[in-house]
């Protein structure tokens, strides 16, 4: 067989590889498809599951403003005189009064005003309490103590439990306790009601 007729027989043993991998690429696959059932709500990735919050009343979003305005003035002393016109305000429980306790914490490290400037920032959750509507920071605090259990979380809102109370309020909340950190509430006719970061038990 001559120089050019061996040539020519590789050239056309290419040709016909290339032409069958070019045939696997083209023909059809079989698929199989396999039907799960839907992973129950707690595990949702995402928080798809979640109800829609309810909006604001203007009443609180007035509410709101008047506390933002009270931040951007950085005075423990406008936030507990505001304090002190709502009817049941809570900031303690030791019986301390609203501007003994939060210049106590300023002194310790931890800042009221900046504090609930972050609380104001994040998602907001609600429950009925008395057949009106209490709108609570962050959302997570409005949680039932049965529904606040981390198995009963999806995975964001579990990071974001850890995130907030870290390990020891996440076994806190595992020993029964309800929400362990910082929280605040606004009724829907405005009534500021609480501003804590402990439980009642812990005084």
């Amino acid at each position: 067989m001559g120089h050019s007729s061996v040539i020519r027989t590789f050239a056309l043993a290419a040709l016909a590889v290339g032409g069958l991998a070019a045939c696997e690429r083209e023909a059809p696959r079989d698929t199989v498809r396999l039907q799960v059932e839907e992973a129950p709500d707690y595990m949702q990735p995402a928080g798809e599951a979640e109800t829609e919050t309810p909006e604001l009343t203007d009443a609180a979003r007035d509410t709101i403003e008047q506390l933002r305005a009270i931040i951007n003035s950085n005075s423990i002393y406008r936030l507990a005189r505001f304090a002190g016109q709502q009817e049941g305000f809570i900031s303690n429980f030791a019986g301390a009064s609203h501007r003994d306790h939060w210049d106590l914490l300023r002194r310790t490290g931890f800042d009221p005003v900046l504090r609930l400037n972050d609380l104001l920032n994040q998602p907001y959750g609600t429950k009925q309490v008395g057949g009106e509507t209490w709108y609570i920071w962050p959302d997570l605090a409005a949680l039932d103590r049965d529904a606040l259990q981390p198995e009963r979380l999806n995975f964001r809102q579990r990071a974001r439990l850890e995130e907030l109370v870290g390990d020891s309020g996440i076994a806190e909340i595992r020993a029964g306790s309800g929400y362990p950190g910082v929280r605040t509430a606004i009724a829907e006719d405005g009534r500021w009601l609480y501003y804590v970061h402990e439980s009642e038990n812990e005084e």
